[in-house]
């Protein structure tokens, strides 16, 4: 599933093809990449509250009206928001250890997550904290794949241990990690504070485990 994943993650196909909200030429065919966009450059300098389709529409230049010809609602957006960001954590996660099998190699992966809710805090809201439609297959899907490759890594690193158990316990552990960061509650003074944290608690858990 690791592989498989890389695979998938390496050549994501959102459906859309993303593009900058400031593009000036507007094709009909083009139109729910660059609200997609729109919409993700919105999260990010204003959080989620502010974010509708109108605004989307605004940002992306189109009517507003235009939005509901690819979207039904504002979840429907969230949701296809959650997707990409699924797939984009996903990519991070794969690039910053392929195929783990020590409790370091654990926490180079750990160390990614947490920096991409830093990074991307308005996107990693959305995906986490937000309601999103259960239906939308994009969405599920891309959670799917994250969740699998969550436990293909676990059963990686622990073998004896119970995976999906393990799987839990390990992103309870770094999801924890990350929102506690993004909350203010551990220093985010520098990247390296960030990831001596993040690598000292998953070294900690590890050797309880062990």
């Amino acid at each position: 599933m690791l592989l498989t994943l890389g695979a998938h993650v390496s050549g994501v196909n959102t459906g859309y093809q993303l593009m900058s909200a400031s593009t000036k030429t507007y094709h009909h065919g083009d139109l729910p990449g660059t609200l997609l966009r729109a919409a993700m450059d919105l999260l990010e300098e204003n959080g989620a509250t502010e974010l509708s389709l109108r605004a989307a529409a605004r940002r992306a230049g189109v009517s507003t009206a235009a939005p509901y010809r690819h979207f039904a609602d504002r979840n429907a957006l969230l949701s296809a928001i959650a997707a990409v960001g699924y797939r984009e954590l996903a990519t991070d996660l794969v690039a910053a250890h392929p195929a783990p099998k020590t409790a370091d190699d654990l926490a180079a992966i750990a160390i990614a997550y947490v920096q991409f809710a830093l990074e991307r805090p308005g996107l990693f809201r959305v995906m986490f904290t937000e309601q999103c439609d259960p239906s939308n297959a994009e969405r599920v899907d891309a959670v799917t794949a994250i969740q699998e490759y969550l436990n293909s890594i676990v059963r990686q690193v622990f073998p004896s241990a119970d995976s999906e158990a393990m799987a839990n316990a390990v992103w309870g552990l770094v999801h924890g990690l990350a929102f506690l960061h993004l909350d203010g509650k551990l220093d985010t003074s520098s990247a390296q504070v960030v990831a001596d944290t993040v690598r000292a608690a998953v070294r900690a858990a590890a050797g309880q485990i062990a």
